[in-house]
């Protein structure tokens, strides 16, 4: 089963750290959060990786050069300025496969991604998305008559269900996509939904984004870790 990785936008949510390097090639120890992301899949057996690069693409491609892994790991140059269904059509044009693995490169969870795709093909549709809960980030206050009564941190659980990547695609996904400009979360998706060919894949452990500095310092002190929450299924 092959993995795409769509590593191509411009990280403008992290400007601090890509300038001079893309946001998948963000470190997070000595390895970028791009290694992190594909050593979610290698550790359960899902070792075929194709990286969708665009923004500073030559950064990616060259540590893919010298990368020393049992992994075989490939990057394909799809514009600097396609959006994320055009990078997927791309890919899958290039690839002689029908169902794909599909995912950011800056987004780490542990998925059980076995069950994942046993979901996707006893669903039978053309796509699968993992819901996931949004990190809670902010304290939650209840007041009377502009007195506090009640202070704690937010529930991750009472935020709702997201868009937390982790795709299976089937190859008929590309009659959805008409353009390279066309982002596949608000162009693609809805479509999907229309024609109830989206299903979602639950998933309710660990999960997080690197939208800010601050998410990059938690996940590196994760990362730090001999078992980060994102290895543990």
């Amino acid at each position: 089963m092959k993995v795409i990785i769509l590593a191509g936008g411009f990280g403008t949510r992290i400007s601090e750290e890509t300038d001079t390097k893309p946001k998948p090639m963000v470190l997070l120890d000595e390895n970028p959060i791009l290694w992190h992301v594909m050593n979610i899949y290698a550790s359960q057996g899902f070792t075929d990786f194709t990286i969708a690069t665009g923004y500073l693409g030559d950064v990616i491609q060259n540590w893919v050069n010298e990368l020393k892994s049992p992994w075989k790991v490939s990057a394909i140059d799809t514009g600097l300025e396609t959006q994320t269904a055009g990078r997927i059509r791309k890919v899958f044009e290039i690839l002689d496969v029908e169902t794909c693995m599909v995912t950011y490169g800056d987004g780490l969870g542990n998925v059980d991604l076995k069950a994942l795709l046993e979901f996707h093909r006893l669903q039978g549709r053309l796509a699968t998305v993992t819901a996931v809960r949004p990190p809670a980030r902010f304290g939650v206050l209840h007041s009377s008559n502009g007195i506090v009564t009640d202070f704690g941190e937010k529930n991750q659980a009472d935020a709702g269900w997201i868009n937390g990547g982790f795709f299976v695609l089937e190859r008929k996904i590309l009659e959805y996509i008409e353009l390279d400009s066309d982002p596949f979360e608000s162009a693609v998706l809805p479509k999907l939904v229309k024609d109830r060919q989206l299903t979602a894949f639950h998933h309710g452990g660990f999960w997080q984004p690197m939208d800010t500095l601050r998410e990059k310092r938690e996940l590196a002190t994760l990362a730090s870790q001999e078992s980060p929450p994102w290895l543990l299924t």
